[in-house]
């Protein structure tokens, strides 16, 4: 039957053209509009590392002095080197990375390829595995090395591809900042969507190009870039940063399971307890340990705007069906006489009413059809945008599944009305006035 209904379909749309192009550009413009703004959210709203973000966590202490303090205000978003270090040496967890971002001028060794500046990542050894982070040639750096203070850097794909042609390029040199440094490792394709382990460089910042230890990059003076805040006698000065009173550094953890959050959090409480018996902190004990995700809607990377654009899109959905919804029931209710003729025939309501859907089935179609177009389009339009996530935005599989069951599923809803009053007139009146 499904067939007989959808041959009816065609040829009851095909009698009104004018009328059948309306109801599939109604739909096409509110699924090209909604698509175009949801698709945007879920980039920018995912889970950055699917299978380990719930075993990354985020711990907050509070070294300041008693300057401006308010109760029950949250820990600095960032730790001190002094901290930072002490945390990372107890190896209380599987996996820890402290960090900071920075530009580092690269020298190439080719006479063809001028200086330029690269984003770098100063971090610790663990940065790495406990990321997951995907290696096309070579290897991380080891403990050992961040410990001797090592000339080793990991390079992106893009700068490998870049200085070498694409080719394996471990054991090369790259010189940074007139330092020469031994290339152990090229990432492969690697941008996780948030920038998540460092969200004061940009939300949907793109991979840094050069990898350096941090006790490295403190010996050879490579500047960072990152925000900074300092209290005291802090001054913020490049030379002196690992005895400054400033914060400035991002330290994460990986915790397998409840108990290590736990054992983790009590930790960070004895451990602030300790600096404020020493006389290094001054506030009240003052700790977080939010996870990855938690850590994201803290600090509200999704923008705004994205989220509003996104309900207006769906509200702007809502009105091309309430449109749809008139003109399919103007359009059963010019066709009375002839599902009279078919009621009188011996056809059901329940069979006429089917009849009907499929019909609504075909318009949504055709409507998911022009709105994936448009989707596209849009899509193109938000990545001309000067804008740190613009790249990100394309359509994946499940958002173009997305699509076509939101187009047909909302001409079918569109359609239960019409369908249902369509289905009410009386066939012995119609065949009574033809």
């Amino acid at each position: 039957m499904f067939g007989y209904y959808l041959d009816l379909a065609l040829r009851s749309l095909r009698r009104n053209r004018m009328l059948t192009a309306l109801m599939v550009l109604a739909i096409a413009l509110g699924i090209g509009a909604s698509m175009t703004t949801l698709t945007v959210l879920h980039v920018l709203s995912g889970d950055p590392l699917p299978g380990a973000s719930s075993t990354l966590f985020y711990p907050q202490i509070d070294p300041r002095d008693m300057d401006g303090y308010e109760e029950g205000k949250k820990p600095p978003d960032q730790v001190t080197w002094i901290d930072g270090m002490n945390l990372l040496h107890a190896k209380r967890a599987a996996h820890q990375a402290l960090m900071t971002g920075g530009a580092v001028p690269v020298q190439p060794a080719q006479s063809s390829i001028d200086p330029f500046y690269s984003d770098a990542r100063f971090t610790s050894a663990d940065f790495f595995p406990m990321f997951q982070v995907p290696f096309l040639y070579g290897h991380a750096w080891g403990e050992s090395d961040d410990d001797a203070k090592a000339r080793v850097v990991v390079i992106s794909r893009a700068l490998n591809d870049k200085l070498f042609g694409g080719k394996d390029s471990t054991g090369q040199t790259l010189r940074v900042k007139d330092t020469a440094f031994r290339i152990v490792g090229v990432i492969d394709s690697w941008r996780p969507n948030p920038h998540f382990y460092d969200i004061n460089m940009g939300n949907y910042s793109g991979l840094e190009d050069v990898f350096v230890p941090l006790t490295t990059s403190g010996d050879v003076r490579l500047d960072h870039n990152g925000s900074m805040d300092c209290w005291g006698t802090g001054s913020g000065d490049d030379d002196h940063m690992e005895t400054q009173p400033c914060v400035w550094l991002q330290f994460w953890v990986q915790l397998d399971g409840a108990d290590q959050v736990k054992a983790y959090r009590d930790y960070l409480v004895h451990y602030s307890q300790e600096q404020k018996s020493l006389g290094r902190f001054e506030r009240p004990v003052n700790v977080a340990l939010p996870g990855l995700m938690e850590w994201l809607d803290i600090n509200k990377v999704v923008p705004g705007d994205v989220r509003l654009q996104t309900w207006l899109a769906f509200g702007f959905l809502l009105v091309c069906l309430v449109n749809t919804v008139g003109l399919m029931l103007a359009k059963f209710l010019r066709r009375s006489g002839e599902l009279g003729v078919r009621r009188a025939l011996g056809a059901s309501k329940r069979e006429v009413f089917a009849q009907l859907l499929v019909e609504s089935g075909v318009i949504g179609l055709a409507g998911g059809v022009g709105g994936l177009l448009l989707a596209f389009l849009g899509l193109w339009l938000v990545r001309r945008q000067p804008s740190d996530y613009a790249a990100l935005a394309h359509l994946d599989l499940s958002m173009l599944s997305i699509t076509f069951l939101l187009a047909v599923g909302s001409s079918l809803l569109a359609g239960l009305l019409p369908a249902w009053r369509a289905c009410q007139i009386a066939p012995a009146l119609q065949l009574k006035s033809q």
